[in-house]
C-alpha cells in the first residue's frame, strides 16, 4: 500500500476499552519506520525524503492497526462484548458520523469530526506523547490570538480607607497567530467497514492522532517556520533576519560534560541562569521549570550520570535544581534542547475536519480520508529556549560525590 502524503510539514481512565496501545510487538513495524522519519527529519533531508518516510511511517501503523484490530475482533476477550456493549463506548453522534463517511459515495465536503472526537484526539495526542505535554500544546478555537503581558506595578500600597491606588500598568502584546495547516492522509481499508462503527473509529482516530502528534512534536522542536510551526531550536528575536519563512537555527551556547559532580552543579547553574532573563531583560523563574531536551541514547547517558543507589537498593535519578529530562526521536544527537514550561506558545486549533476520496484508492481496495487542523508554535522570546552541546567525558558513570563550593555554574564553552 503506497500512496503520497503532504504534512506541515496513556494512560488515560477508562473511556475507550478498544484504545490501541502502540508502544507493543505489535507495532513493531510502525515503530522502526517513526524512527526513520525522525531520522530523516533530524539529518534535514530534502522535502521528498521527509514525506516518503513519513508516507512509510503511515502504511506501517495502517498495516499494524489492521492486524491488531482483527485480533482483538477475533479474540475471545472481543466476543465477550455483544454489538451494543461494543457501540456503547462511542456515542450516538459518533455513530452516525462513522457509518456516514464510510457509506456515502465520490468526493465529498469537508465534514468536522463530533466535539468528542476532537477531544480524544487532543487528548490522546498530549497523553500518549508526554513531550507534547512538556511543551504545553493547547486546543484552542478557530480565530487563535497570542496575548502577551509584562505586568509592572501591579499593586501599589496605601491606606486602608484611602484612594484607590492600584494600577495595573501592563504591555499587552496581541497578535494574529499565523497558523500552519497540517494535513493528514488516513486509508481506511474497505475490508475493515464490515466491523461496524465503533472499530472505524478506532482505526481512523488512531491514524489522525499519530499523524498529528509525529509532525506536531517535530515541528515544535526544529521546524523552521516555513507553514510549520516555529522550533524551540529556532530563533525568534525582535528583527530577526527571516529568509524564505526560515527562522535561523540557535548557536550553541555551550557544551555539557557532566565530567564530575561539581562540573554538573556549574553547568547546569549556568544553563538555568541563561533561560531565568527573558530577551528584553525582565528576570523569569527557570528554576524548577526547566526541561532538557534528548535524543533518545542521549538521555539514557545523562541520566546515568545522576543515578545513584538508595538504602533500599534502588536506582534513582537526583537531578539538581527540579531539572526534568525528556526525550525525542526528533532531536539531534549530540545535542540538548533546554527550555522553560510556559515559555513556548503551542496551540492546536480550528475545526478537525475529514474529507473523503474513496475513488483514489480504489485500485488498493482502499478509501483516502483527508483530515485537517490548524497548529501554531512559536518561543514567547528568543530566550525561552537555548541549545547546548552534549559531550559527556564519562558516559554511565555516577556522580555520587558531593559537591562543594566554586563558582557561579557556567557552562563549558
Amino acid at each position: 500500500m503506497h500512496f503520497s502524503r503532504s504534512f506541515f510539514s496513556s494512560n488515560k481512565k477508562e473511556r475507550n476499552t478498544m484504545t490501541m496501545k502502540l508502544n507493543t510487538k505489535e507495532f513493531s513495524n510502525f515503530a522502526e519506520k517513526r524512527s526513520a522519519y525522525a531520522d530523516a527529519v533530524k539529518n534535514s533531508a530534502d522535502v521528498e525524503t521527509q514525506q516518503t518516510a513519513f508516507s512509510a511511517m503511515m502504511d506501517a501503523l495502517s498495516e499494524d492497526s489492521v492486524s491488531e484490530i482483527t485480533k482483538q475482533v477475533n479474540s475471545k476477550a472481543a466476543e465477550m462484548f455483544s454489538a451494543r456493549q461494543n457501540d456503547s463506548k462511542i456515542t450516538n453522534e459518533e455513530v452516525e458520523f462513522f457509518n456516514a463517511i464510510t457509506t456515502d459515495v465520490g468526493t465529498k465536503e469537508p465534514k468536522l469530526l463530533p466535539q468528542t472526537v476532537i477531544t480524544e484526539v487532543f487528548d490522546d495526542m498530549v497523553q500518549e506523547h508526554p513531550v507534547l505535554g512538556l511543551i504545553g500544546l493547547q486546543n484552542q478555537g478557530i480565530s487563535l490570538k497570542v496575548i502577551q503581558s509584562d505586568a509592572k506595578g501591579a499593586i501599589v500600597w496605601g491606606k486602608i480607607f484611602g484612594d484607590i491606588q492600584g494600577q495595573l500598568d501592563a504591555t499587552f502584546n496581541i497578535t494574529e497567530a499565523d497558523q500552519s495547516k497540517a494535513t493528514a492522509f488516513v486509508a481506511l481499508p474497505k475490508d475493515i467497514e464490515d466491523f461496524g462503527p465503533a472499530w472505524i473509529k478506532q482505526y481512523v482516530v488512531t491514524q489522525i492522532t499519530e499523524a498529528f502528534a509525529a509532525g506536531a512534536e517535530s515541528a515544535f522542536i526544529v521546524g523552521d517556520g516555513n507553514n510549520k510551526p516555529i522550533g524551540l531550536n529556532r530563533q525568534v528575536q525582535k528583527d530577526v533576519t527571516v529568509t524564505g519563512g526560515v527562522y535561523p537555527e540557535k548557536t550553541s551556547a555551550g557544551t555539557l560534560t557532566f565530567a564530575n559532580t561539581k562540573t554538573a552543579a556549574k553547568e547546569l547553574a549556568g544553563l538555568i541562569k541563561q533561560l531565568s532573563t527573558k530577551e528584553d531583560g525582565h528576570p523569569v523563574v527557570a528554576k524548577g521549570k526547566t526541561v532538557l531536551l534528548m535524543a533518545p541514547g542521549d538521555s539514557l547517558d545523562v541520566e546515568a550520570q545522576f543515578m545513584v543507589q538508595n538504602l533500599a537498593g534502588q536506582f534513582v535519578t537526583a537531578m539538581p535544581f527540579g531539572l526534568t529530562t525528556a526525550e525525542s526521536e526528533f532531536v539531534p544527537e549530540g545535542k540538548v534542547i533546554a527550555f522553560v514550561q510556559g515559555r513556548y506558545n503551542a496551540y492546536q486549533a480550528g475545526s478537525l475536519s475529514i474529507q473523503s476520496f474513496d475513488q483514489t484508492l480504489a485500485m488498493e481496495d482502499m478509501d483516502l480520508y483527508v483530515a485537517k487542523q490548524f497548529f501554531f508554535g512559536k518561543a514567547k522570546d528568543n530566550n525561552a529556549a537555548v541549545v547546548y552541546d552534549l559531550a559527556l567525558a564519562t558516559p554511565g558513570t555516577t556522580t555520587n560525590e558531593p559537591t562543594t563550593g566554586g563558582e557561579e555554574g557556567t557552562a563549558k564553552a
